[in-house]
C-alpha cells in the first residue's frame, strides 16, 4: 500500500537562494562581482543596458533560456566554467518562461489577425506541426524546459498567497468544457466562482471553456455586484459555442475591456503582496494538448503547459481546500478519481470537501458518488466519506468549502 511522501516533498518550498529570475536581481548579483553557482533563468541579457560579463566569476553558473548580445558571450561563459542552455531557435514560445501567462499574453495578435494569429493559437499550431503529444527530441526538450519554467513561475506566483492564506484556501472547480455561455450550468459556475473569490478563496480551474471559464469569470468580477456578473454573462452569451473561435474570443475580450477598471475586492485580512491577480480571476492551468479549445481569458494568471499529465496533477495538488465537480463527462470523471487517489493515500496532505453540484447528475446519470463513498470509507487514514457532499445549491456548495 502506498504511503504519503515525506512532508518536505509536498509542502511549498522557499525559493532557492541560487536562482535568479528577474533582471533586477541579476543586476544586484552582478554588482557583487560574482555569479558563481547561480542559475539564471530566461533573462534578456541582450537588452540595454547589456551587462559586461567578461570579468565576472561564473564558475558553476547555469544560464537557461537566456538571450545574449551575440553567440560569443555564451561561448565565453562556457570557456570560463559556466553551463549555457540557450533558447531554442524557431520556437514560438519561450524555453524558460520567467512568469505565468496573462490573458493579454495569450490573446496577443488577435486584434491584428483574429484567432489564427493570436499567440495561443500559433503555439498550438506549432505543437501540432511538431508531433503533438509525441514530439521529436528537439521539440520535446523545448517543451520540457518551457513546462519547467511554468512550474517555477507557478511556485513563485502562489507562494505569497499560500503563506498568507494557507493551502486550504485554494479551491478547484471542475466540470464540462462544452457547457455553453448563458446556460443555467454556466451561470451557476460563474456564481460559484464569484462567491468563492468574495470569501477569499483562490479559484483554480483547468483553464478551458464551459464550467472552467465560468468559474474564472465569476472570480474576475468578484468585486462587482451580482447584477453586473449577470450582465457580463449576457454579453458573452452572444457567442455561446467555443468552436466559433473568433466570435467566442472577441466576446471575452470585450467583456474584459468593459470591466478592466473595476473596483477592488476588499479583503478580510491584510492583502499579501503580488496577489491581487488571485482575487481578480484566480488561476487557470490549461494545456496545449487541448489547444483546439479557445483560451480562457478571465483568469488572473494562467499556467499553460504542454504536458497534460503535469497540468492535471498540478491542479489537484494545489486544490487542498476542496474541489467542486459540476456536471461533466469523461474528463471530469477522470479528475474525480485522480483526485480521489490523492485523497485516499494522503499523497498531498489533507484534502478539503468534495462537492458534487447537481445531485441527480452524480447519483443517477453518472453515479460516481456510489463508488466514491465506500472507497473513501476504506482509506488507510480512516473513514473519509464525510468529505463527500451532493447539492443543487451553489451557496450551499460555497458554505461547505469556506466553513
Amino acid at each position: 500500500m502506498p504511503t504519503p511522501p515525506p512532508a518536505d516533498v509536498i509542502e511549498p518550498h522557499a525559493p532557492p537562494a541560487d536562482e535568479v529570475q528577474t533582471r533586477t536581481e541579476f543586476d544586484s548579483r552582478l554588482a557583487g562581482g560574482t555569479l558563481a553557482g547561480l542559475t539564471v533563468q530566461g533573462l534578456r541579457l541582450d537588452l540595454d543596458p547589456v551587462p559586461d560579463l567578461r570579468a565576472v566569476d561564473v564558475a558553476g553558473a547555469l544560464f537557461v533560456g537566456c538571450r545574449f548580445a551575440d553567440r560569443e558571450v555564451g561561448a565565453d561563459l562556457v570557456r570560463r566554467g559556466a553551463n549555457v542552455v540557450p533558447p531554442f531557435s524557431g520556437l514560438p514560445y519561450p524555453t524558460q518562461p520567467s512568469h505565468l501567462y496573462t490573458a493579454d499574453d495569450l490573446a496577443a495578435g488577435f486584434a491584428e489577425g483574429g484567432f489564427t494569429q493570436m499567440y495561443d493559437t500559433r503555439v498550438y499550431a506549432h505543437f501540432r506541426a511538431h508531433g503533438g503529444a509525441l514530439p521529436d527530441v528537439r521539440e520535446a526538450l523545448g517543451q520540457r524546459l518551457h513546462d519547467h519554467g511554468v512550474d517555477n513561475a507557478l511556485a513563485d506566483a502562489t507562494r505569497a498567497w499560500l503563506a498568507a492564506h494557507g493551502p486550504q484556501s485554494v479551491v478547484g472547480v471542475m466540470g464540462g468544457h462544452a457547457v455553453p455561455r448563458g446556460s443555467v450550468a454556466y451561470r451557476m459556475a460563474a456564481v460559484l466562482g464569484w462567491e468563492l473569490a468574495r470569501a477569499d478563496r483562490l479559484v483554480v480551474t483547468g483553464g478551458g471553456p464551459g464550467v472552467m471559464e465560468a468559474a474564472n469569470l465569476g472570480a474576475f468580477l468578484a468585486a462587482w455586484p451580482a447584477d453586473e456578473l449577470s450582465a457580463a454573462i449576457d454579453l458573452l452569451a452572444v457567442a455561446p459555442d467555443f468552436t466559433d473561435h473568433d466570435r467566442y474570443t472577441a466576446a471575452a475580450l470585450a467583456v474584459r475591456k468593459r470591466y478592466a477598471d473595476g473596483p477592488s475586492l476588499p479583503s478580510p485580512r491584510p492583502a499579501a503582496p503580488d496577489t491581487a491577480w488571485a482575487r481578480s480571476g484566480g488561476l487557470a492551468i490549461p494545456t496545449w494538448l487541448y489547444g483546439h479549445e479557445p483560451a480562457n481569458l478571465f483568469a488572473g494568471r494562467i499556467a499553460k503547459y504542454f504536458s497534460n499529465a503535469i497540468r492535471e496533477d498540478t491542479i489537484l495538488r494545489l486544490a487542498r481546500g476542496g474541489i467542486v465537480f459540476a456536471p461533466g463527462r469523461a474528463g471530469t470523471v477522470q479528475e474525480v478519481f485522480q483526485a480521489a487517489t490523492k485523497t485516499f493515500y494522503g499523497t498531498d496532505g489533507a484534502s478539503g470537501a468534495y462537492v458534487f453540484l447537481d445531485r441527480a447528475f452524480w447519483t443517477a446519470e453518472l453515479p460516481v458518488e456510489s463508488l466514491l463513498r465506500p472507497l473513501f470509507a476504506a482509506s488507510p487514514f480512516g473513514d473519509l466519506s464525510h468529505t463527500i457532499h451532493l447539492t443543487d445549491d451553489v451557496r450551499e456548495a460555497v458554505a461547505l468549502l469556506v466553513r
